[in-house]
């Protein structure tokens, strides 16, 4: 096993996790984990109920110490340094903890305290956050007034007060409607963009995807695949699968194409192939069909789904 990055040799990644397991007793809830996550960055971690997601975020949080491994997160040792570690990080758990007798206002200042901050910049910064989530309105009102929605984007606010620059995120969007939902995913587009290293743990495959510069699918406590979107898709459905639309009632005839292209299904107007090269077989494709007059209405790349990647793994694990 290779050995952890030294604090100086880390400055580029805001998380390095090398070798992370963690027992509970004869059962091993995570197991030889090793992944970094640099700033700027969205590393999404995939998997069923119990594949270790939630321990490993709790890990990287200094709430649990691993049972062997070592986690760094913005230089910082989880275990040695978990004080310094905790300032660092922002976390949202899948079921937050809010106290609902208090007014919403109230109990930001009250986090904001143990954050440390000054009264003048934690009234500012709270009702900047409010503002920016929508939730101004319900400032003065008890959080046990909140629906579901609003008390995530409450818990949401807190985790990001004392504006950290490493973010765990379980279930972000967990019981939003659809305006809320896109409220928060365009909210972490920003902090991503503010050169925040985040983690997101999401059933919602989708939103992964749209969201994630890298995904990790877990599996039995293990990362099975690592990669892109793109690049698992590739990985595991093959070449990207294209479509081309012709005019059928054009004058010219569609060229012989099976040296360039190996067509998998065709009709009327139309083909789909896969190539490994797009780049250099497209400009070629259509050349040719330039050269016999064939006016082409489309030629687009096929969607393939996130779902079907990660059924694929987990169901081959």
């Amino acid at each position: 096993m290779n050995t952890i990055p030294s604090q100086q040799e880390a400055g580029q990644a805001m998380i390095v996790a090398e070798g992370l397991t963690k027992r509970f007793n004869d059962f091993t809830a995570v197991d030889r984990v090793s992944f970094s996550v640099s700033a700027g960055e969205i590393l999404a971690l995939l998997g069923p109920n119990g594949a270790g997601k939630t321990t490993t975020v709790r890990m990287l949080a200094s709430i649990l110490a691993p049972t062997s491994g070592r986690v760094l997160v913005a230089g910082y040792d989880t275990v040695a340094d978990a004080q310094l570690v905790r300032r660092q990080v922002g976390i949202l758990t899948e079921f937050p903890g809010l106290y609902l007798r208090m007014k919403g206002l109230d109990y930001l200042d009250f986090f904001g305290q143990l954050y440390g901050l000054p009264a003048e910049r934690r009234r500012q910064r709270s009702l900047e956050l409010l503002e920016l989530f929508g939730m101004a309105d319900a400032a003065g009102r008890r959080i046990g007034e909140y629906s579901k929605g609003m008390r995530q984007k409450m818990a949401l606010v807190r985790s990001l007060l004392h504006d950290p620059p490493v973010l765990l995120l379980d279930e972000p969007t967990s019981a939003m409607d659809p305006h809320s939902a896109k409220q928060v995913r365009d909210c972490i587009r920003q902090l991503r963009s503010a050169q925040r290293a985040i983690v997101l743990c999401t059933h919602n495959l989708p939103e992964a995807e749209n969201l994630a510069d890298r995904i990790a699918i877990i599996h039995q406590g293990r990362i099975i695949i690592m990669g892109s979107p793109a690049e698992l898709k590739t990985r595991l459905l093959g070449p990207p699968l294209l479509e081309l639309r012709w005019r059928a009632d054009s004058d010219g005839h569609l060229p012989v194409l099976d040296d360039l292209i190996a067509v998998e299904s065709r009709g009327p107007g139309w083909l789909r192939y896969r190539t490994a090269e797009p780049e250099t077989v497209n400009p070629q494709l259509l050349h040719r069909l330039d050269e016999a007059a064939v006016e082409v209405v489309t030629l687009s790349e096929v969607p393939r789904r996130l779902e079907d990647v990660y059924l694929r793994v987990v169901e081959e694990a």
